[in-house]
């Protein structure tokens, strides 16, 4: 009979069942820690939370679990990123050698940018717009480590194309493997919002504003008319599933929510009133403030164009405004960074930079709880309860003291878990079981 196995030779065993004994457990949910617990992992999920007593030690360990001691230790969740893009890989001392690069590049080296955005303690991420579907299922089917992908597929736009205002050429990026596609006109975004959920999108993303690094558009352009969003708002909704907007002012957040959109992606000039519609209207806002930070700084001189590096600075001085703007109405934040090629090594210095505004149990809620809602998760990733997936990092300090812990990956991220499995580690009794050793198979 033919097996799973024999035609995936890269499919993994089930993965060991774990008892991670006297830790301290996150609760992110209501800001607190519960102390002297015990932990078990089986078959990639929590099985159980429980004391750790000497004699549900025992317990474990005579069904053959591994024991890991975590004493003075912080079990926290996998932490959530819901605004990356995978296709702008490294490589490229400027952002439009990074667009423009053949997809084949692209595509060898986005193993190489998952792999580190699971290292700094990330196991799920939301790509906004150029992962593709093949790159998921490789993810879960264990053929090179990463984190759990909820990807958009292309990003809808009139100017994801990224043209040159001197480029007169047609192409509409209808069938482009890069970041977006060009639709104009109902009918074309009926049929690219059903086009991409084929291809496999689990969440439709358009550009409902300017961008800072499109060189054709100004920040306070709107784009999409108000029927063709809600035509891509109804044919998503159709597929269950809903369009988040990027867009920067109070007008394109509030033509964008006002016609459908259930999420906004940056939104760095958000107003009182508008914070207080999105709240009303339950729609999520995902601030990416590191990317502005670090396209502005004397590291990373000469890495935007001219026209680009003049928008970064207009939206770089309001994100923080605004981020507090959205939490004092009542908005429901999520964590994003947006940090595209050479710069994604910054993505955990985003928990610093909110840090000047928000608690850390509000930062940690937003990365965890609250993206979790936002990924259609909410009884599945987040949290560290029963039933969930086995998405853990275990920490040397309480991030709800200070989240900016987990600016510092290298030094309090002593492991991280991902669907039970041990990522990486640097804990001597917690072995590494993440990636499938390369071995010979044999036929006979």
């Amino acid at each position: 009979m033919l097996q799973e196995s024999n035609i995936k030779p890269w499919l993994r065993p089930a993965p060991r069942s774990l008892s991670l004994t006297n830790a301290n457990i996150i609760d992110v949910v209501n800001g607190t820690f519960r102390g002297n617990s015990m932990v078990t992992l089986v078959s990639g999920f929590i099985e159980r939370i429980e004391d750790s007593s000497k004699a549900n030690i025992e317990t474990a360990q005579q069904r053959g679990n591994v024991l890991v001691d975590c004493r003075q230790k912080y079990i926290c969740p996998g932490l959530i990123d819901c605004h990356v893009h995978l296709i702008a890989v490294p490589g490229f001392a400027d952002l439009s050698k990074a667009f423009a690069n053949a997809n084949d590049v692209s595509v060898l080296r986005q193993p190489y940018v998952c792999a580190q955005m699971l290292q700094r303690g990330f196991t799920s991420v939301r790509d906004c717009g150029g992962a593709m579907f093949a790159l998921k299922e490789a993810i879960e089917d264990g053929v090179f480590a990463g984190p759990r992908l909820f990807i958009a597929g292309h990003a809808l736009s009139q100017y994801a194309d990224f043209r040159s205002p001197h480029d007169h050429s047609m192409c509409c990026g209808g069938t482009t493997t890069g970041l977006g596609r060009v639709c104009n006109g109902v009918s074309e975004c009926m049929q690219a919002v059903r086009e991409e959920i084929r291809s496999g999108a689990d969440f439709i993303k358009i550009m409902g504003s300017g961008g800072v690094s499109s060189p054709t558009d100004k920040i306070d352009h709107l784009q999409f008319t108000g029927p063709e969003i809600r035509t891509m708002v109804e044919c998503a909704a159709n597929a269950n599933t809903y369009v988040t907007a990027h867009a920067y002012t109070s007008r394109a957040i509030r033509h964008c929510i006002e016609n459908g959109a259930r999420g906004i992606e940056h939104g760095n000039f958000l107003d009182q009133p508008t914070a207080k519609l999105m709240a009303e209207k339950g729609c999520f806002l995902t601030p990416t403030l590191v990317t502005y930070a670090e396209m502005a700084s004397e590291k990373w001189q000469g890495y935007l164009p001219i026209e680009s590096a003049t928008k970064n600075t207009e939206v770089l001085h309001a994100g923080l405004n605004a981020l507090k703007t959205a939490a004092d109405a009542g908005v429901t934040i999520c964590f994003g960074t947006d940090l595209l090629g050479p710069l994604g090594e910054a993505q955990p210095k985003e928990f610093a930079i909110r840090s000047q505004v928000l608690s850390s149990l509000a930062i940690l809620q937003s990365a965890t709880v609250n993206a979790a809602r936002l990924l259609g998760c909410p009884d599945y990733l987040g949290q560290v309860r029963e039933r969930f997936s086995a998405d853990l990092l275990l920490l040397a300090q309480n991030p709800l003291e200070d989240v900016k812990v987990l600016d510092n990956p290298e030094t309090n991220i002593l492991a991280v878990i991902k669907e039970g499995r041990v990522q990486s580690s640097k804990l001597e009794d917690l072995e590494e079981d993440g990636v499938m050793p390369v071995r010979i198979r044999s036929s006979l």
